[in-house]
């Protein structure tokens, strides 16, 4: 049984260590975890992970947040995963910073990533896995916000919250959607 993990983000040194790139950070923990790394393939960075059973594909677009879509699409056809074993990993600005939120589906939420792959597949009937990157910024300023870098003081509180998330990563595969929300999803 395969599942495709889709961590979003923006490739570039410039976005790295920024909060809109939390997607990709998660999936670098969960590989760093599981000693294997990325290779460049067809519209991202893949990483191929076999656990109790289960094949995981980790993929970072590197189509830019904006067109991810671009990218889930194709690898949802490459591998022939049905949209129940796509699980999304996104920022979200609406949740504390750190917080941990898996939902089966859901809107867009303004975010254009979760809009590229919502028109793309044509569908919001996806798992995701919000994480909160907090809203500590003043009105009209959220895109400057997300895409800055993380502060001293947010990485110490995010060092443990990744690798909650990305021991949530397998857990989805593993026990299934609702087991994992009733886990996950307080921690």
């Amino acid at each position: 049984m395969k599942y495709l993990i889709i961590g979003l983000g923006n490739i570039g040194a410039e976005y790295a260590s920024t909060r809109h790139n939390i997607g990709f950070m998660i999936l670098d923990k969960l590989a760093q975890e599981e000693t294997i790394s990325f290779g460049s393939e067809r519209y991202a960075d893949v990483a191929r992970l076999r656990k109790r059973g289960k094949q995981f594909i980790l993929v970072k677009p590197t189509t830019y947040m904006n067109l991810s879509g671009k990218a889930v699409a194709y690898w949802m056809q490459k591998e022939n995963i049905p949209i129940e074993h796509l699980l999304v990993v996104v920022d979200d600005v609406a949740l504390p910073l750190g917080a941990i939120r898996i939902r089966p589906k859901g809107g867009d939420g303004g975010h254009n990533g979760l809009i590229s792959i919502i028109d793309t597949i044509n569908s919001d009937n996806f798992t995701r896995l919000r994480f909160g990157i907090g809203s500590n910024f003043p009105k009209g300023f959220q895109v400057e916000y997300v895409l800055g870098k993380w502060t001293e003081d947010e990485l110490k509180i995010l060092e443990p919250r990744i690798k909650i998330a990305s021991e949530a990563i397998l857990h989805f595969g593993i026990h299934g959607l609702e087991n994992t929300m009733t886990a996950y999803s307080k921690k």
